[in-house]
């Protein structure tokens, strides 16, 4: 660069010069070979001038390409009367760059490892950016959102901002999910900014609360009321003089009735408060590693003899081995929950039927098993009817029941325990029979 400035300032004299020859020489002799050799050096050196000019700008043009392409090994000579600013325009430069990939560094790392799933999408739904979250979530990758069945079409098609919830279904297991859209201008071009959370938790844990308040106002309301009327049904009975007379013996037989069934139906209210306890306070879950493969040879044991009388087929299949973090006491008792209702089914079936448990090949199965989420769990599953397609979601309602005797407390009682454990209790929707899943988080 040093060379270049001192050649330029030469010939930048040397053309003056020349130039000043050139003007005395016409002057004094006009037109004449002389003349004409000095214009024609006076061309070369005003073509070497313009050389020289196109050099150091191609120079400073290819300088300031690797500056904005990141290359700042390329630069102005000390002597050149730009080389400050070039410096200071450079330093600027790299600042901004670094401070740049720092915040895209962060926001990558945030979007790792944050919960939330966010999709960023162009305006045909081709996913441009997306985070681990979403394979989590959804249980698959996401290209298009075209995969996203009736949802990505919602969300193709708004032109606006908007926030949603939808039912998801992830392999067996349903999902409630809470959907955000926001459509921004990101680097000149439109992109929709997808966030996707599961609040299938909080609604179920939500449920939960609302179920145990409700158990508790109506315990206490209920508990007043049957106790002074089961006092009162006794004390009138034990009232009753032998030698009272009626006009006729069928009233003292109707009032004697009529106590003994209120005293009879105080006692029964009484049971069923008992169990609304049990909703309302169950004991905190005392978490210890467990083997899940022995719990289950204990239950069919346990159940065996009985299912041997019935002609009901009782197997356990283990297909995975591990240590999980539970209340063997309250993870048992679920199990023998299902055992039992799946029990009551398949002997309910064989009467209605008239046929035996056998003639039905009626088989309960109980299974040890891993899902796709990696998820253990432990399975139940039966050749019974199924459960009806208009009571699926009522069958966790506490109280509800399908059965003559029931008390509707079972499954309720048995999905709140999974539910304290991490996990939930689903129900698994099969070609034939009922299966309920007991699946740990």
């Amino acid at each position: 660069m040093m060379h270049s400035q001192w050649g330029l300032a030469g010939s930048l004299a040397a053309l003056i010069s020349l130039t000043l020859l050139a003007a005395n020489l016409f002057l004094q002799q006009g037109l004449s070979a002389s003349l004409v050799l000095l214009s024609l050096i006076n061309i070369g050196l005003i073509g070497h001038i313009f050389n020289l000019f196109r050099r150091q700008q191609r120079q400073a043009e290819m300088v300031i390409r690797a500056l904005a392409n990141g290359d700042s090994t390329l630069g102005l000579g000390k002597h050149n009367p730009m080389r400050q600013q070039f410096e200071q325009v450079k330093n600027q430069m790299q600042t901004a760059r670094f401070n740049a990939e720092q915040q895209a560094q962060f926001l990558q790392a945030l979007l790792i490892h944050i919960d939330l799933a966010v999709l960023v999408c162009d305006n045909h739904g081709k996913v441009i950016e997306s985070n681990p979250a979403v394979v989590k979530l959804l249980g698959q990758s996401v290209t298009h959102l075209n995969q996203l069945e009736t949802i990505g079409d919602l969300l193709l098609s708004s032109e606006t901002n908007f926030r949603t919830t939808s039912q998801w279904h992830s392999g067996e297991q349903q999902d409630t999910l809470s959907i955000q859209l926001s459509i921004a201008a990101i680097q000149g071009k439109n992109r929709r900014v997808i966030s996707i959370q599961s609040i299938h938790d909080q609604l179920q844990h939500k449920e939960q609360q609302a179920y145990k308040r409700l158990t508790k106002v109506l315990t206490h309301e209920v508990a007043n009321s049957i106790t002074p009327l089961a006092s009162l049904a006794h004390t009138c009975t034990s009232l009753l003089p032998k030698t009272l007379s009626f006009h006729d013996d069928e009233d003292k037989q109707d009032l004697q009735l009529a106590l003994n069934t209120i005293a009879s139906r105080t006692q029964h209210l009484g049971e069923f408060i008992a169990r609304f306890r049990q909703v309302s306070q169950l004991p905190a879950a005392k978490l210890h590693p467990t083997d899940l493969a022995p719990m289950l040879h204990r239950v069919v044991a346990l159940h065996q003899q009985h299912a041997n009388e019935h002609s009901i087929t009782l197997t356990q299949h283990t297909h995975t081995q591990q240590l999980v973090m539970l209340d063997p006491a309250q993870i048992e008792q679920v199990l023998i929950n299902l055992v039992k209702n799946a029990l009551d089914v398949l002997e309910q079936q064989a009467t209605l039927k008239s046929e035996s448990p056998d003639q039905l090949n009626a088989r309960i199965s109980l299974t040890l098993g891993q899902n796709s989420a990696q998820q253990y769990y432990l399975e139940v599953a039966d050749t019974g009817p199924g459960i009806p397609e208009h009571v699926l979601d009522m069958i966790f309602v506490p109280f509800f029941t399908t059965k003559q005797q029931g008390s509707g407390i079972g499954l309720s009682l048995s999905r709140q325990i999974m539910l304290n454990h991490g996990g939930d209790l689903i129900y698994v929707q099969k070609p034939h029979g009922a299966c309920f899943r007991c699946v740990f988080g």
